[in-house]
């Protein structure tokens, strides 16, 4: 059985879905309680409003400090991820420990799971359907040369361009290499 609960933070309504294991699915902020809660119930139809448990509870707090722009871990919430592809999982797992203020890239993140270049396609495929972003933070993981890359969330890249800024990391073109001389 899934529960969930829908809440405000500084950056909008997000909403947190947990099974008795663990977190099951995270709604990154929209504009309004029932587009977050449509957006959440649409990968979780049978779940039913709950008002969160104290370690839910502890992880809507981090979310709402997160999104003060305030350092925050959430390596350590237990995450209920059964149905999820074997690779995916390990995928996850290293995400995971991308830390506040970091990326690094789908290839990086392939390479580190010792498969070859070809398996960035699955980093960001995995990426793409992360059912807890924020707590897996995908939003960390960059397109190769450090650019952007698609973000699946409301708001695409520039979510994650935002959500990266609240962490400190400017991702951007890069400076130009000569200066124009003011002649």
């Amino acid at each position: 059985m899934h529960r969930y609960h829908i809440f405000e933070t500084a950056g909008g309504f997000c909403g947190i879905a947990w099974s008795d294991a663990g977190i099951t699915r995270f709604q990154l902020p929209t504009k309004s309680a029932d587009s977050t809660e449509r957006l959440l119930l649409r990968r979780l139809a049978a779940a039913e409003p709950h008002d969160p448990p104290p370690h839910i509870m502890t992880a809507v707090q981090a979310v709402r400090l997160y999104f003060e722009g305030k350092e925050t871990d959430f390596s350590g919430f237990e995450l209920d991820l059964a149905g999820q592809d074997v690779f995916f999982t390990r995928i996850y797992q290293a995400a995971r420990k991308v830390p506040w203020g970091h990326t690094t890239t789908y290839g990086a993140l392939a390479k580190e799971l010792g498969a070859g270049p070809e398996a960035a396609r699955d980093v960001g495929q995995a990426m793409a359907k992360n059912p807890v972003a924020l707590i897996i933070p995908c939003h960390r993981v960059l397109a190769a040369g450090g650019r952007i890359g698609g973000f699946s969330a409301p708001g695409g890249s520039s979510a994650k361009m935002r959500m990266l800024e609240l962490e400190g990391v400017h991702v951007g073109p890069p400076e130009p290499a000569q200066q124009r001389l003011g002649f």
